[in-house]
């Protein structure tokens, strides 16, 4: 029993046997993937969304070139870090060859140990030509063979790195064949102002898929696979426990479900909520720095939603306007402190809410 392996991960990118089931989605996903079309697909933070795209995407069999537009500086930076990951997804004599044809020949060096490739453009030349010449390299490579998937995650940040970057970006892409694009974002409100409103360039560019929780019913039956390693009788109780304290969300669920495998696999009386306070306390000054970058309303919102999810209800402060209740709702999904389901506003990180509870009861 000691060299049982955990079943469950958290932290990157999920696949394999701890990919838990979402069928539905990567159904859903190749769909758009298989025909002409783009996908936009919208999911908070954490919900899994970068594990099954990448899970789609193999499924599919074809090459991809992935890039997250938050590490992203500037509009010829984007051109260079989508160059660099094409040289990745395809042989370099080939890349090569079509560079040649570029109207700004970027600064190529070979690290001999990692075989990277790295570049750069001149900072003088201009973005709509570096982005027109590497994104029509990757329609020719297209042409081919294989029709490759280009996925651009956190795709919310366009208008934070250049302001005419989503002009440059849908003359081009509305001009190829070849090329599969997923749009991913985190941020519900702004990835519908690009995709849905009318005056924005990305105005239904793609069929848009939205990624919910997993079913209670599937992530049940997938933890109590796992626990079932550990002990069979009583795996669909310590399911149920892990489930009652995350409510699905699918990275913390798999954060407390590999903490609680541990601990359960040396003592068979530990329970998740005292796991559950081990984390927190490993977190605490971390958590301590979140709520102090907090403001007072901010605050009062956030104990507000607490009090809600703990079974009491809303302490409605009349000094709070609705309309800042709500623009404060919007800047806490913006920065990731709340989520945003069917049954309303919710804190994010339910280790998060536990300790701003227990700071609150002393």
């Amino acid at each position: 029993m000691k060299n049982t392996e955990n079943p469950f991960k958290f932290g990157s990118i999920v696949e394999g046997a701890f990919f838990t089931d979402r069928e539905d989605d990567i159904k859903k996903s190749l769909e758009v993937i298989h025909s002409s079309n783009h996908l936009v697909l919208i999911s908070p933070r954490r919900y899994g969304k970068t594990s099954m795209i990448h899970k789609a995407v193999k499924l599919s069999g074809r090459p991809s070139i992935t890039l997250n537009l938050q590490i992203v500086t500037s509009a010829n930076d984007l051109a260079a870090e989508i160059l660099k990951r094409v040289f990745k997804a395809y042989p370099m004599e080939k890349v090569k060859q079509l560079i040649r044809n570029f109207r700004f020949i970027p600064i190529l060096s070979l690290n001999p140990v990692t075989n990277n490739v790295d570049l750069s453009f001149a900072p003088s030349a201009s973005p709509k030509p570096l982005l027109e010449d590497v994104l029509m390299l990757i329609e020719q490579l297209g042409m081919k063979g294989k029709k490759p998937i280009v996925v651009l995650d956190e795709f919310q940040e366009i208008r934070a790195i250049d302001k005419n970057l989503d002009k440059i970006l849908r003359s081009v892409i509305q001009a190829q064949n070849n090329v599969n694009y997923i749009f991913m974002g985190s941020q519900e409100s702004l990835m519908r102002e690009i995709f849905e409103q009318k005056k924005s360039p990305f105005y239904h560019i793609g069929s848009l898929q939205t990624l919910e929780v997993i079913p209670h019913k599937d992530f049940l039956n997938f933890l109590k696979n796992g626990f079932c390693i550990l002990d069979k009788k009583n795996a669909p109780a310590l399911a149920e426990k892990v489930l009652a304290f995350t409510q699905c969300h699918p990275y913390y669920t798999q954060q407390l479900a590999f903490h609680f495998f541990n601990a359960y696999k040396n003592n068979p009386h530990t329970t998740t909520e005292e796991v559950a306070e081990i984390i927190i306390r490993q977190h605490d000054i971390d958590f301590e720095r979140l709520w102090m970058s907090l403001n007072l309303t901010d605050r009062k919102l956030i104990l507000d939603l607490i009090s809600v999810s703990k079974g009491g209800g809303y302490v409605r402060d009349t000094a709070i306007p609705t309309s800042t209740r709500y623009s404060v709702y919007k800047k806490l999904l913006a920065s990731g402190f709340l989520i945003q389901n069917r049954q309303g506003y919710a804190v994010e990180d339910p280790f998060f809410a536990r300790w701003v509870w227990m700071r609150r009861q002393g």
